[in-house]
């Protein structure tokens, strides 16, 4: 007889990075307290954080009005360890959400989030989407209709699959193996894409999927 053993679903790694007392205890016990999250590296600022080395690959609240690393800074050194990054602040504003997305943040959230909404941003983060609350959604997607003149963008079918691959964090080689095509015909699409926005550089690529509501996507295989 042979013994029959059950997959258990790894937990998602979560870490936080918040200066505010109370409420860093508050979004720790919220991750600890859900079953499928496995609470991380817990850390006043950046520098905590980093020192703590939080194996990279999971993801991390942060906090953008921290002391030493700040703001658009904090989030390109956390997403530069190896992290996802979901901003949750008090800062709200459409210039603070623009910045966080520019500059590599996957999520963004406002402090007025309650408990369940910051869970399901991680669970979504966590499998490979991007998540901006719906109130803060508008200055991402006012943005884009100042930046097109009111034109909305024309993207092929395959060119709205290699860019929701993009901002799922995915490599050139990845999104190649998902879509069953060369890495050079990627590279192609992107081309493409950037010749149609503008936009060059990867974080720029992620915050054009966000604005066109590509970036929820799940990918496609």
């Amino acid at each position: 007889m042979t013994e029959t053993t059950t997959a258990v679903p790894a937990r998602i790694r979560v870490g936080v990075i918040e200066d505010h007392p109370l409420y860093r205890q508050a979004v720790a016990r919220v991750l600890e307290e859900a079953a499928d999250i496995e609470l991380g590296v817990v850390a006043e600022s950046v520098g905590e954080f980093a020192m703590r080395r939080q194996p990279p690959g999971g993801v991390v609240v942060l906090d953008l009005k921290l002391r030493g690393v700040a703001d658009s800074a904090a989030v390109m050194e956390v997403a530069g360890m190896g992290h996802r990054v979901l901003v949750v602040s008090a800062h709200a504003g459409k210039e603070e959400v623009l910045a966080a997305v520019t500059a590599g943040a996957r999520g963004y959230l406002s402090k007025d989030s309650d408990g369940e909404e910051i869970l399901g941003a991680v669970r979504q983060i966590a499998s490979g989407n991007s998540y901006v609350s719906p109130m803060l959604a508008s200055f991402v997607l006012s943005s884009a209709r100042e930046r097109g003149g009111g034109q909305q963008l024309v993207l092929s079918e395959r060119e709205r699959q290699v860019l929701s691959l993009l901002a799922a964090g995915e490599r050139d080689q990845d999104i190649a193996e998902a879509m069953a095509i060369s890495v050079r015909t990627v590279r192609s699409y992107l081309d493409r894409i950037r010749d149609k926005t503008g936009r060059r550089r990867r974080p720029e690529l992620t915050r054009l999927a966000i604005e066109e509501g590509i970036a929820a996507q799940p990918p496609v295989h």
